[in-house]
């Protein structure tokens, strides 16, 4: 059932993420607002097009999130290959996507240290951050 959602999510993603699609959808709103005259704009007629966008709102959330999800860990993936393939990576960031917010806030300020101590250190003595650098017109 799994593999089977999944396929069927990867091509209906293609599908209705097309462009044909989304003028059909146009298509679909002018013709449904060229017949509102022709029912005297009536209760029935407002649900068909309440009802419509309400089915495939719903549907496409799963769709979407499935699409989501594969491609997050596709992306997980690609760059746990690189940091256990790089010579002085730190391995243990490897799967990081399952520690605990604590843990990934703890991370963050040791990586935030880290960035600082390489500013400081490109800078010099009296030198003039990245920032600063970057914000100074070329030619002055």
């Amino acid at each position: 059932m799994s593999d089977t959602f999944r396929t069927f999510a990867r091509h209906s993603s293609i599908v209705l993420g097309s462009a044909w699609t989304f003028a059909s959808a146009i298509l679909i709103i002018v013709i449904w607002g060229l017949t509102g005259p022709m029912f005297r704009y009536s209760d029935t007629w407002q649900l068909i097009i309440n009802i419509g966008t309400t089915i495939v709102t719903f549907l496409m959330v799963f769709l979407i999130q499935n699409t989501q999800n594969r491609d997050a860990k596709a992306a997980q993936l690609k760059l746990d290959e690189l940091i256990r393939a790089l010579k002085g990576a730190r391995n243990e960031l490897i799967d990081l996507e399952k520690l605990a917010d604590e843990d990934l806030t703890r991370l963050k300020q040791q990586f935030e240290l880290v960035r600082k101590k390489a500013e400081v250190d490109e800078n010099g003595p009296g030198g003039k951050s990245r920032a600063e650098r970057a914000s100074k017109p070329k030619g002055i």
